[in-house]
């Protein structure tokens, strides 16, 4: 089968493991889908999540992927059985990626508020790491606050603040951000952490375990333009609006197509 990967989340998140992706790999054949008609995912029920699950990854079947990657945590969380039930191909999530990376005994979660009802965070880092402290924390307001574009807003500051004190109370020394919206708040997060506090970023490890799928990284590819040639993007709507929104994250304006799910 010819490689090409297929991403999918509700919305502009999924584009930071898109990114570390090209990054790592180059201009590989993707097929990236943003289901904005439906964002946020993370404060619906799980029975709409996995209905929803089915929909999208039956439509990237539809693509000829030969890989497809959760690029949704909340998807990842409560829907992984289907999508691995309907993909046909080999499936690559973000939680037990993002698992394997913490070193410390001591690990706050920031993620949507179904992901965290579901205790995936908890069970999978528990699991690799007996005894760890676990300090999960909802974030409704984050998604909607990223996908209206302002990343420098008072509103979502203030979001901040508040999500990130309970971690600071629990005096955690690293901090996954168990969505794929949240790396786009890095330098908001940094700058409210103190300095000896990780970041854990899901989608570096997942870009990593794709060498299995796409072979050995570029040198020196951290951080590194990348290359939207091979890349198709689709949304379910605002297809305009998407597009300017992810100039700022990949360093150039993409191409959005807008797409219906429905056969």
């Amino acid at each position: 089968m010819t490689i090409r990967l297929g991403l999918f989340d509700s919305g502009i998140g999924g584009l930071t493991v898109l990114r570390r992706i090209l990054e790592r790999h180059g201009a590989v054949p993707v097929t990236y889908l943003g289901d904005t008609a439906r964002v946020p995912y993370g404060s619906r029920s799980p029975s709409e999540i996995r209905s929803i699950a089915a929909e999208v990854v039956a439509w990237l079947r539809a693509q000829k992927v030969s890989t497809v990657v959760m690029a949704c945590n909340t998807t990842n969380a409560l829907a992984r059985d289907v999508t691995e039930g309907q993909a046909g191909v080999p499936v690559v999530g973000l939680i037990g990626a993002a698992a394997a990376l913490v070193k410390e005994s001591r690990v706050g979660v920031l993620a949507t508020p179904a992901t965290v009802a579901s205790g995936a965070y908890r069970e999978s880092i528990e699991a690799l790491h007996p005894g760890t402290l676990v300090v999960q924390q909802a974030c409704p307001d984050f998604v909607p606050l990223i996908e209206s574009g302002d990343l420098r807003s008072d509103e979502l500051r203030e979001a901040a603040i508040r999500y990130l004190q309970p971690l600071l109370e629990a005096s955690v020394d690293s901090v996954v951000l168990g969505c794929t919206h949240y790396p786009l708040l890095v330098p908001l997060l940094a700058n409210l952490l103190p300095p000896h506090m990780r970041l854990i970023d899901p989608a570096v490890a997942v870009a990593t375990q794709l060498d299995a799928f796409l072979g050995q990284p570029l040198p020196g590819s951290q951080n590194q333009p990348v290359s939207l040639e091979a890349t198709h993007i689709c949304v379910t709507k605002d297809a305009q609006g998407f597009a300017e929104r992810a100039t700022a994250w990949l360093g150039q304006r993409p191409c959005v197509d807008l797409v219906n799910l429905q056969p």
